[in-house]
Parts: C-alpha cells; structure tokens; sequence
C-alpha cells in the first residue's frame, strides 16, 4: 500500500510538472496534487473584521502535505492589481483521485466546485463586494468591515443564503455536483494571476504548525481565520498566534460558514455603487 501511494504521489508530481510547464506566462490554473484520500469538512468560523480599504477576503480550505490535510486559515490580502478577483481553490474527484485545483486571481470569478465557502463564495460567483473604477467596494452583507475606517461599502442582502445545506469541501461524487456555468467557464480562459507571495508564504505558515494538521485536529483547526496572512516560519519553530481569529467550536450544532454573520449587525444601508466592470454573483438553477 505504502509503495502504491508513493507512486502515485510521484505520478502526480509529474503531472504537476507537465501541465505548470504547458501554462502560458499570463495564466494560472491547474491540479498540483491528487490523492485517494477525501477531504474534511469545512469548519465554521467567523470572519474577522477587514483590516482596511483594499484588503480582499480569501477564505480558508483544506491543502495536503507530507503529513496529510492541514487547514489554510481565511485571511485578508490585498490584490495584485485593481479589477481582479479572487477564485479560491477546490477539490474536485475524478479517475479515483480527489485533485487539488488551485486558485487564481482574474477579472471574472470562475468555477470553484460549487463548494459553498461563504462570506460571498456561496458556490457561484462572488458577493462579497465589486470594483467600482479602482476601489472595491464591500457589501456589508456577507462580509465584516468596520464602516467607520472603510466608506466604500453598500448592503445587498439578495446574496445572503439562508438555505440549510452541509459542509462538503469537494466536488464530485458524495460532494458537491455542481458544473461550470457558461459565464465560469469563459472566466476560466481568461488572463491570470498566480496567488501572490503573500498567500503562498501564508499557506506554507499554515503547512508547519501541527494543530493545523486534520489528523491532529480532527477537523477542528485551532487557527481557522485571521485578519492578516500568518507570518513566515523558520525551520521548526511554532506559528504564532493568528490576529483576530475566531472559532466557531462547542457541542452546539454549528451554522455552515455562508450562514454566519460578521459580528454585530450590518450598517444602515448606503448608496449602492454601480458595477463599472465588477463581478456580480449570479445563481443560475440547476437540476
């Protein structure tokens, strides 16, 4: 067993290897590993509050290492350019393997597996703010801004999916079925960027502290969002404490993460921008 998944690994690599090669400079996307081993659920937790103007929220997943799962804490970044927009990761389960798609930063949202990540990533499109011209403008709705520091916000609640649904971190059998919408699937072609430094350090922060291992854990991380990416690690030394991290844990049936509101109650409404070229989610039905 242990040499058939050693291989596999080693198959994976390669197939790592390949497509990042056939990727033109000016895009961003592809499977970076696959495994037989389904991922945890998403655990529930509250978004801490935007640290300020420009920040974008990428919510937490599930990633892989040596070691197994390990939870990537939701954290606030800032974009590489105006006009671009988060697609956050999924795994997606085909041919026996559960494979990793990574995330991309574009001008349009694309296909995220239909995995209902929250604060605005309901599974469709993003509802958690817009570009208007170079500033972004957050929709208090789904998301946690502090109205007195940040001004450049409006409130549509039409996003806000009160729906009971489960936790399924993947897509495909057992998961979520979701497809590409024709809209995903244009954004998918388009120009992208790789996640910046910042989130790929962050991401390597998460993979060196333990209690972020689900094998530790047990599907309850002990960092699951921060307000700003953890700070780079050296050699073996712990990570420290998150900025504002929350942690929705306790016996008590927990709300999936779409359903949780950011603390307090949302501001007055404002003015609602107009999308000059800003991403609006769309439901499409499905069957």
């Amino acid at each position: 067993m242990r040499t058939h998944s050693i291989r596999s690994l080693l198959l994976a690599a390669m197939i790592m290897a390949l497509s990042t090669l056939a990727l033109p400079t000016a895009s961003f996307a592809g499977v970076f590993v696959s495994i037989t081993l389904a991922p945890p659920v998403l655990p529930v937790y509250v978004q801490p509050v935007c640290p300020g103007e420009g920040y974008f929220w990428t919510p937490g997943y599930w990633a892989y290492g040596d070691d197994g799962y390990y939870w990537v804490p939701g954290t606030w970044v800032i974009a590489p350019r105006a006009g671009f927009l988060w697609t956050p990761g999924y795994w997606g389960f085909a041919g026996g393997y559960y494979a990793w798609h990574a995330g991309y930063w574009g001008p349009h949202v694309g296909f995220y597996g239909g995995v209902n990540y929250g604060f605005g990533y309901g599974g469709v499109g993003f509802g958690g703010g817009m570009w208007v011209g170079e500033r972004f403008s957050y929709n208090t709705a789904v998301t946690n801004v502090n109205t007195t520091i940040v001004h450049n916000t409006y409130v549509n609640n039409t996003v806000v999916n009160n729906t009971t649904v489960n936790r399924t971190s993947f897509n495909g059998p057992n998961g979520v079925t979701a497809q590409p919408t024709a809209a995903e699937r244009a954004a998918s072609r388009e120009q992208h960027l790789a996640p910046t430094t910042v989130q790929t350090s962050h991401e390597h922060s998460a993979s060196m502290n333990r209690a972020q291992l689900a094998s530790v854990n047990h599907g309850r991380p002990a960092s699951l969002a921060m307000s700003h990416p953890a700070a780079p690690l050296n050699g073996n030394a712990r990570a420290a404490a998150p900025r504002s991290a929350q942690v929705a844990h306790g016996n008590a049936a927990a709300p999936h993460p779409a359903n949780v509101r950011p603390e307090g109650k949302p501001p007055a409404n404002h003015e609602r921008p107009r999308p000059e070229g800003g991403q609006k989610e769309h439901r499409p039905e499905r069957n």
